[in-house]
């Protein structure tokens, strides 16, 4: 099992719920973070005076999936999160010991 981290744009979650439904992905989960990477924010004008936004708004997909398919999902929300331009995200893949579905007492692939 592998767990996927992937920081996007807000504007482009549909598109990749779509993505994932599509190859049969089951769950995930969305937060709204705030960060920055090579970007380092943006300057937006408000009233005549010029600020920096240091942290732009993202959203972080996390969800947990069969090794088997962990080309397929990466795939899939690179597809649909690619904008081709500055700040489209990042895709983490971490591995996974464990999962157990907390009402069922299932270990494992049956859990997810």
């Amino acid at each position: 099992m592998r767990k996927i981290e992937a920081i996007i744009k807000p504007f482009r979650l549909d598109a990749v719920k779509d993505a994932l439904n599509g190859l049969g992905v089951t769950g995930m989960t969305i937060s709204e973070v705030k960060g920055f990477g090579r970007q380092r924010g943006h300057k937006e004008v408000y009233r005549g005076t010029e600020y920096q936004v240091d942290f732009v708004a993202k959203v972080k997909v996390e969800l947990v999936v069969a090794a088997d398919m962990l080309d397929k999902v990466v795939a899939a929300i690179v597809a649909a999160a690619n904008t081709n331009k500055v700040g489209d995200g990042k895709i983490f893949v971490l591995p996974l010991e464990a999962a157990v579905r907390i009402r069922t007492g299932e270990a494992g692939a049956a859990a997810i």
